[in-house]
């Protein structure tokens, strides 16, 4: 109950108030109705702010409804009054984040918008977060609400520039016949905004080396990066580039002790189950150090 009633106070409100901070998505429409709706904003922040529930309803069309996620419908002016008085008498000092995505007008007389909301509790809960689609009409030269639609808000992610590295997810490891043994996993993070990998190395089951990275997109640049930990105290930066189905990974960081470390790492899939790992042109302080050998992972199940 307490997020449908969040997520009315939302919607509105970015119908409403994105036009005054952000303006068309579309350069559509008289800018004179521009520039009413953005004195509409302005009121409903005020009005909101001062927990007036009937200025509010008074948004709407008296006919006007608004539908939460789970399908439930306030219907006239009198129900969405009595929601947010509901609101109002329980929750103190809301405050908004709104982010308008589109705003286009389908007559002189109708415009419809969407985006993404939040509405924040000052007692530092998480946040109440939706997608919404609004309707908004012009009767009378007046601009109101008619129809409020929320649907779940769905974090965006990078999922779709990381998923060329999807068949790396999960766990694998060498067979150790030489006495070492080689361990790599990766997992997508809760909002696949990044994908972490976990590496270790055992001699004869003693740890001797294990690394953490984050990988992720670099929306400036345009290309998938990471950034290394080493679990001695050192840490770099890595550019990935692919080549055919492998990628290439170069590498620049700081040893514990402040000496620079530069390599280039090469990995990919040879089949479902199998990876190969190279570690080349590797050097400390300008020191050359000879390549590894290639060695195959097999997928842990």
């Amino acid at each position: 109950m307490r997020t449908r009633l969040l997520a009315i106070i939302a919607l509105p409100a970015i119908m409403l108030t994105i036009l005054a901070l952000r303006g068309w998505a579309e350069e559509k429409g008289d800018p004179k109705d521009k520039e009413a709706i953005a004195k509409n904003a302005e009121a409903f922040i005020e009005a909101f702010q001062k927990g007036d529930a009937k200025a509010l309803a008074a948004f709407w069309t008296p006919d006007g409804d608004y539908t939460d996620q789970k399908g439930v419908q306030l219907k006239g002016r009198e129900a969405i009054e009595k929601a947010f008085t509901k609101l109002f008498s329980e929750h103190k000092d809301l405050k908004l984040r709104i982010e308008s995505e589109a705003l286009r007008f389908v007559t002189p007389d109708v415009a419809i918008e969407d985006g993404q909301t939040a509405v924040i509790t000052p007692d530092g809960a998480p946040a109440s977060r939706a997608r919404y689609t609004i309707v908004h009409v012009k009767k009378n030269e007046q601009w109101l609400l008619s129809s409020v639609r929320d649907a779940a808000y769905v974090p965006p992610s990078n999922h779709e520039h990381l998923s060329a590295l999807e068949w790396a997810i999960g766990d694998w490891a060498n067979d150790g016949e030489t006495g070492h043994k080689e361990k790599l996993s990766f997992a997508w993070t809760e909002t696949q905004n990044f994908i972490v990998a976990n590496f270790s190395t055992d001699v004869k089951d003693v740890p001797v080396g294990a690394a953490t990275f984050w990988i992720g997109w670099d929306p400036i640049a345009k290309n998938i990066r990471s950034w290394m930990f080493d679990a001695d105290g050192g840490f770099g930066d890595n550019t990935w580039t692919r080549d055919g189905k492998k990628w290439t990974i170069k590498t620049t960081g700081v040893l514990r002790d402040g000496k620079k470390l530069a390599a280039t790492y090469v990995i990919g899939p040879v089949d479902a189950d199998t990876i190969t790992l190279q570690s080349k042109e590797r050097s400390v302080d300008g020191k050359e150090l000879p390549d590894t050998k290639e060695i195959k992972l097999k997928r842990v199940k």
